[in-house]
C-alpha cells in the first residue's frame, strides 16, 4: 500500500528509485528540493517492499482553465530490480483515488518521448494521449 514520504528520512529513502528516472538529482541537495517543492503542493507516495523502497510517484494536485482540479503526476518510477511486477500499477490506481477523493477531475502526466515501455504501460491501465508538451530551455542545470 503507498503511503506519503513525510519525514526526512522517508523522502530520503526514495531517493534512490527516483535518481532512476532523474538521473540528474544529487542526493545531497534532494531533502531541501523536495522540501521547496512541497511548499508549491508537491508530494511523494511511495511502496516499500521489505523495508525497501520500489516505487515512487511525485504528485500535485491544482486547478487551471484546461482540466479544472486534476492530479499531475510529475514523476513516477519502479526500482529496475522489481520492474512488472504491479509497483507502478498500484501507485496509479492509488493515485486515481487520492484523485477521485480530492474532487479532481483528471488524473494527468507526462511521459518522454524515447519511453515506450512507459507509454504502452499508460495504454494498458487506460491512459490516452491528448497532446503535445513543448519545452524551452531557459538555462543549464
Amino acid at each position: 500500500m503507498p503511503r506519503i514520504a513525510q519525514t526526512d528520512e522517508e523522502i530520503e529513502n526514495c531517493f534512490e528509485v527516483i535518481s532512476q528516472l532523474r538521473p540528474h538529482l544529487k542526493a545531497a541537495e534532494f531533502l531541501s528540493l523536495v522540501r521547496q517543492m512541497e511548499s508549491e503542493g508537491y508530494r511523494i507516495a511511495y511502496i516499500e517492499q521489505d523495508g525497501m523502497v520500489v516505487a515512487v510517484a511525485g504528485y500535485r494536485i491544482s486547478t487551471n482553465f484546461h482540466l479544472g482540479k486534476n492530479l499531475y503526476v510529475n514523476d513516477l518510477v519502479t526500482s529496475s530490480s522489481v520492474r512488472s511486477m504491479g509497483y507502478g500499477k498500484e501507485l496509479i490506481n492509488w493515485l486515481r483515488d487520492e484523485a477521485k477523493s480530492a474532487g479532481c477531475r483528471f488524473l494527468d502526466l507526462d511521459s518522454g518521448t524515447q519511453r515506450d515501455r512507459a507509454h504502452k504501460f499508460y495504454f494498458r491501465l487506460g491512459f490516452t494521449i491528448t497532446g503535445f508538451h513543448f519545452s524551452e530551455g531557459l538555462s543549464d542545470f
